[in-house]
């Protein structure tokens, strides 16, 4: 499917999505925008956004436009297209990542924005607190930052023979740095040397990478950032082509053949998401709806790319998973 038929699918310039249920008045079209970090042809995106929809549909309502805007994890393009959703004039706004929120707040703080996959809105100056959010802005955290130090447990877990690992993350969000320095305080536990690689471009991750395959008992983690999501493809054959075990803070990595995975659900944050949309558009405001933590996290394993590493998966990290790919 084309990129602009896939737009339109999913509620893009010239197309919403019509969706039934909830007694509205019949002479006003409610309208939410959607702005996405990723691209419209991203694995992920029809999932999410599907259960967006489905949730909105089981609460009720009818006759509601979705209009949906592609950032591509580019951060010029994403300030675009929060100008243009904003002059929509949406009831609600989903902000899908922290870039996206933040474009959106330079052109707005008066429509009510919902988010998702921020992983600390209160240190980017996005809430004031968790708990009385202020302002028009509310959501749902992508994780919280002690997650961040599970992601190098689960790697010497699965590569015991790890002593160095890079950290790829994106210095320009709050978020990158504060993953960075958790991940960085543990590191002594567990033996490993850390080294932040800043994602920017896709050369920039090809030379940190073989430099790393050069020392001995390497490793990778990759940090939440909608840079990383846009070079995911490019990181997980790099890593396979040093024979780099790597952990990544989503599913879809290993999904396309990378080694493991612990993140929050992403199409749950999407459900919940839906559901603060919903109270918003009945009347709530966002300033008074606490944001939410996770409350649901998966562990996926890839079996086929461990044995191609020459990785024996511990029995117990198989039973912990949610998914494991033969």
């Amino acid at each position: 499917m084309k990129r602009r038929e896939f737009i339109g699918l999913l509620g893009g310039a010239a197309a919403g999505w019509p969706l039934a249920g909830y007694a509205q008045q019949p002479e006003q079209t409610r309208r939410i925008g959607v702005l996405m970090s990723i691209n419209a042809d991203n694995a992920e995106a029809r999932p999410r956004l599907a259960a967006f929809q489905k949730s909105l549909q089981q609460l009720g309502w009818t006759d509601v436009r979705i209009d949906v805007r592609w950032g591509a994890g580019d951060k010029d393009r994403i300030r675009d297209l929060a100008a243009e959703i904003v002059s929509l004039a949406p009831d609600a706004i989903l902000a899908a990542g922290s870039v996206p929120l933040e474009q959106l707040l330079r052109v707005t703080r008066t429509l009510p924005i919902v988010f998702v996959h921020v992983v600390d809105p209160v240190g980017a100056g996005f809430v004031r607190t968790l708990a009385q959010p202020g302002g028009n802005v509310t959501g749902l955290m992508q994780f919280e930052y002690s997650v961040s130090g599970k992601w190098l447990e689960l790697l010497k877990q699965v590569a015991p023979q790890v002593t160095q690992a890079a950290i790829l993350r994106d210095p320009s969000i709050s978020s990158g740095i504060g993953q960075f320095a958790v991940i960085q305080s543990v590191a002594s536990t567990y033996g490993v040397e850390v080294s932040a690689v800043d994602v920017r471009d896709h050369a920039e991750i090809e030379n940190a990478l073989t430099i790393l395959a050069r020392q001995q008992n390497g490793g990778l983690v990759v940090t939440s950032s909608a840079v990383a999501v846009v070079h995911r493809r490019p990181i997980i054959a790099l890593a396979a082509k040093h024979k780099l075990p790597a952990v990544y803070f989503e599913r879809f990595y290993v999904i396309d053949g990378g080694l493991i995975s612990y993140g929050s659900s992403n199409v749950d944050q999407y459900r919940r998401a839906a559901d603060y949309i919903n109270r918003i558009l009945r009347g709530e405001k966002a300033a008074d709806l606490p944001v939410q933590a996770p409350t649901e996290y998966e562990l996926v394993v890839n079996l086929k790319t461990a044995k191609a590493l020459g990785l024996t998966v511990p029995v117990d990290l198989l039973a912990r998973a949610a998914e494991v790919i033969e």
